[in-house]
């Protein structure tokens, strides 16, 4: 592809790209097609020749956009999001063409300084401590598995990564019955065990309970274990249970515990001065991470990962060959040596584009409105005959259940089955569900880039109608 082509094709792009912006909630939000349908699709075997970017763009149109799912789509009420936002795309655009690879600061200087910048500015807009210092890792599941792993280091006096954990004792990392499921993947990649994660039972607000997970250590210490980590979180994913981190963190003071912060989508409500109650306590927190990429119109990857003792984490993680010798080195932050990974993208620049097109006040104000989304909607369901909402909704996140008057437990869980993939197929919106106390619960996620209230009162009509429908069904709750 010579220049002039790279600028038609580009144009072609940028324009697919504003259009699909335009129009992207006219697309059915979660792709329907069936297992196998897109590889089928496409050839078993490379193309021995060079072939058209034309066809490229086509197939990308006829086989490729069937198969996805519309994240960037204002009916996307799963999960948790994964916004963009049209700086942060293009952004993106110049990362990739840059083509960096900023493991060091010698292989792009202004790479490794804007990262400094931007996660100090980062630490500032969210009131987080002055001594934390910050990093962007991919995901908050590799920065989870880096407090572990430094946590590790730090209770064995940094012999494991030299010895291995045969010496080290058996250690324990802690973490309630809702943290995600990244704590337990990263107990067992860090050579904890998954066996050695200590589930802590929750309050009836489905945060941790301190009173438990004192007793729970005080016996394994008793028992001759190791306490190493407490993973508290900042929203769970379940329902964004806030855990107490002032009760939590006296705890881990007192044992010499590395208390490490799961605030992947909640921390991003820190901007607000009025949601800082949630960090309270954050004296005691060895190291937080959140992700800009979830709710802070940052595409995905970017991840803000921060550590009170900056040393302890690249002391766990620095190992110096030949080839990576520079002269600067201790003079600069050498990025490589905060997390697991070698290569590094240059992931700065897009949240510098987010946040100097939009601004703190701007981010603040969508960030408001994804809220009070999700109060309102909480007292349309509160209001409706046969709904009950299961969790309290600190966040944006709605957890709540059809139930029919007289209707026993067991059916409705099969009932809001059935109701949650009726309303997937439908195209017209997509939710995910969550198992409270032992049942199946729906979540509705009122925090995609773009969401407006009319986006939210013609989901909950859909719902209210769809639940409707299926009850009215002789047979509506028997899931083949």
């Amino acid at each position: 592809m010579d220049s002039d082509e790279f600028r038609r094709y580009g144009h072609q792009i940028v324009e697919w790209i504003a259009r699909y912006y335009e129009t992207v909630e006219q697309y059915p939000v979660k792709s329907g097609v069936p297992p196998g349908a897109v590889k089928a699709s496409l050839p078993e075997i490379p193309p021995s020749g060079s072939e058209s970017f034309d066809l490229f763009l086509k197939d990308f149109d006829e086989i490729i956009m069937p198969g996805i799912t519309h994240w960037q789509s204002p009916n996307f009420f799963a999960y948790f999001p994964a916004n963009s936002s049209p700086p942060s795309v293009l952004a993106e655009m110049l990362t990739a063409a840059l083509g960096a690879q900023c493991m060091i600061w010698e292989t792009s200087p202004a790479a490794a300084e804007l990262e400094e910048r931007m996660m100090e500015w980062l630490r500032l807009m969210t009131g987080l401590p002055e001594q934390f210092e910050g990093v962007i890792h991919d995901s908050a599941s590799s920065a989870t598995l880096a407090a572990l792993i430094t946590a590790r280091e730090r209770v064995t006096g940094y012999s494991s990564n030299r010895e291995g954990m045969s010496s080290s004792g058996r250690l324990r990392v802690y973490a309630s019955t809702q943290a995600h499921s990244s704590v337990e993947k990263g107990a067992g990649v860090a050579g904890f065990g998954r066996e050695n994660l200590v589930r802590i039972p929750v309050r009836s607000d489905y945060s941790m309970d301190p009173d438990a997970l004192r007793k729970v250590i005080d016996r394994d210490i008793r028992e001759g274990y190791i306490p190493c980590c407490v993973v508290a979180a900042m929203g769970t994913t379940g329902s964004t249970a806030i855990d107490p981190l002032r009760a939590v963190g006296e705890i881990c003071r007192e044992k010499s515990i590395w208390l490490h912060v799961d605030a992947a989508l909640g921390g991003t409500a820190l901007l607000l001065p009025e949601m800082r109650w949630m960090a309270d306590g954050m004296e005691y927190v060895d190291s937080f991470v959140f992700n800009p990429h979830k709710w802070m119109f940052t595409n995905f990857d970017c991840s803000a990962y921060f550590v009170r003792d900056a040393a302890a984490l690249i002391r766990t993680f620095e190992i110096l060959p030949e080839y990576l010798k520079t002269r600067t080195r201790g003079a600069v932050n050498d990025y490589r040596d905060w997390g697991i990974p070698l290569g590094r993208r240059f992931r700065a620049l897009k949240l510098w584009a987010v946040i100097r097109t939009y601004g703190v006040e701007k981010l603040q104000s969508m960030i408001r409105e994804h809220i009070r989304l999700a109060k309102m909607l909480s007292g349309l369901i509160e209001a409706a005959e046969n709904f009950r909402i299961m969790a309290p909704i600190p966040l944006n996140t709605v957890c709540f259940r059809y139930e029919p008057a007289g209707m026993d437990p067991e059916r409705a869980d099969r009932l809001n089955e059935k109701l949650n993939h009726a309303l997937n197929d439908s195209g017209r919106i997509y939710l995910t569900h969550t198992t409270l106390d032992g049942r199946y619960v729906l979540r509705m996620v009122t925090a995609q880039t773009v969401v407006t209230e009319k986006h939210v009162t013609e989901a909950w009509e859909l719902i209210k109608e769809m639940a409707s429908a299926l009850s009215a069904q002789d047979g509506a709750i028997d899931i083949h």
